[in-house]
């Protein structure tokens, strides 16, 4: 017997185009770029949307547009919203 599988959390760099999250948590040491990201918007408890992933990554945080680096993506968790 096979039971559906889903995927309830990974990293923003996972996501596809049009899947929606809410941020858990940066692991990102770097504090002028954590700062930067929470002064746009981007913090634990925010709903966001991937929008791009080529070239780079876009998402929309409210009615915001972020673009970012593959690897700033690559350490943003989020928790799938799949309604």
């Amino acid at each position: 017997m096979f039971y559906k599988f889903s995927v309830i959390g990974s990293s923003l760099k996972l996501l596809k185009t049009g899947e929606q999250g809410i941020v858990k948590f940066c692991n990102i040491k770097d504090e002028k770029i954590l700062r930067e990201l929470i002064s746009m918007g981007l913090r634990p408890g925010i709903s966001i949307t991937l929008e791009q992933r080529v070239p780079c990554f876009v998402i929309r945080v409210g009615e915001r547009r972020l673009t970012l680096t593959r690897e700033i993506a690559q350490r943003i968790y989020v928790r799938i919203d799949d309604h």
